[in-house]
């Protein structure tokens, strides 16, 4: 009798029943073979356990080629639909429970994984959206590792101060009135700068735990230029440095770890409150009687993101104190480091489509009044 492969008196084995699935629906990219393997695996229950078992392998496999959670999930949501991401997530969570501690951030986004729905489609359609989802993990390519370093744990003066900021930032983008949403963005990055300065003087006293660490923050469609400038901004002036992978939408951000926190908290909020300011360019727009378009919008956000990075540049300069500056030379460099060794070639890219003035003259606006203004020295 033969285990886990040929046929126990005329009956396919569950495995050979996945094998057979796999070879006519995972090495071709046509609908009939997606069919042919479907039709195999809902006419064989038998075979469900194998077949999550060997979706858990595809996620093992991915970690190995340096994909995380949030990676995997961003990309399912923006290649195929709801219920494979559910399914993905579903794998996730299975996987983790065998898998190797892997770190704080990798921690959160096994908590941040969408729940499982409430109703379950029949076993056809369920057979498809696995073998879609498995063709997708299949086809991963390799990315830069980001396996987080042995870092000082964060303090409760520093979940503090992370809470504080995070709250600030949640009533910037809840107010209609740009004038408090901006009051409420200075005082975060205050607190945001007052934060990184704290632990480059913590990390000079004891810099052996602290090392540059990596978090890829996704940079989605539409206007994912205007969208990755913004970020590259955001990050430039909080001691960090982005890179942008525009195939797979993100951008990978390196940093010491307080620095990341911040680069993540600001980046979302100065894009919740850049949306919501060109949903109300674009409402006054059509009011005086034009019908704006794609470039607008793209022009606007091309804007907001020059000129809030313009801004961010001017603040981050006169933040810092000259007897603070060979700490903070120290941990550019260690960052810039270790940039170089993820990404030994890098090349530069232009804005394309920035061709609307109204659109980019409403974006500025929004920024000027999203600006962080400065405050006292440090040093």
């Amino acid at each position: 009798m033969s285990v886990g492969h040929g046929t126990i008196e005329g009956v396919t084995s569950t495995a050979s029943t996945v094998e057979r699935a796999f070879r006519a629906a995972l090495y071709d990219d046509t609908d009939t073979g997606l069919d042919t393997g479907a039709s195999l695996l809902a006419a064989d229950p038998a075979a469900d356990a194998e077949l999550v078992r060997r979706g858990e392998e595809f996620v093992a496999a991915a970690w190995q080629r340096g994909w995380q959670p949030a990676d995997v999930v961003r990309l399912v949501r923006r290649e195929l639909g709801d219920e494979h991401i559910h399914l993905a997530a579903a794998l996730i969570r299975a996987q983790a429970g065998r898998d190797r501690p892997r770190g704080r951030r990798w921690t959160a986004q096994l908590t941040d994984l969408p729940a499982a729905p409430a109703r379950e489609a029949d076993r056809f359609s369920q057979s498809t959206t696995a073998l879609e989802l498995y063709r997708l993990l299949l086809r991963l390519p390799a990315l830069e590792p980001l396996e987080e370093e042995p870092r000082r744990a964060a303090g409760p003066a520093a979940s503090r101060m992370l809470g504080r900021i995070r709250a600030l930032l949640a009533k910037a983008e809840a107010t209609g009135y740009p004038q408090e949403a901006e009051a409420l963005s200075a005082k975060a990055q205050e607190l945001m700068a007052r934060h990184s300065v704290d632990e480059a003087l913590l990390a000079a006293e004891a810099p052996a735990p602290d090392a540059p660490g990596a978090c890829r923050i996704g940079v989605e469609p539409p206007y994912e230029q205007a969208k990755a400038v913004l970020l590259d901004a955001v990050a430039g002036a909080n001691h960090c440095r982005a890179v942008w992978n525009e195939p797979l939408a993100f951008s990978t951000v390196v940093g010491f770890e307080a620095d990341l926190e911040a680069v993540e908290l600001l980046y979302t909020s100065l894009l919740v409150q850049a949306t919501h300011a060109m949903t109300r360019a674009e409402a006054e727009q059509r009011a005086g009687g034009r019908k704006r378009t794609k470039t607008f919008r793209q022009s606007f956000l091309a804007a907001y993101a020059h000129r809030v990075g313009d801004r961010l540049a001017a603040v981050a300069e006169a933040q810092v104190g000259q007897d603070l500056l060979p700490v903070l030379v120290t941990r550019e460099t260690a960052v810039t480091g270790r940039l170089e060794r993820m990404f030994p070639e890098t090349t530069t890219t232009r804005l394309r489509g920035v061709s609307d003035a109204a659109g980019w003259t409403e974006g500025a606006r929004a920024a000027d009044r999203a600006q962080v203004r400065s405050r006292p020295r440090l040093g």
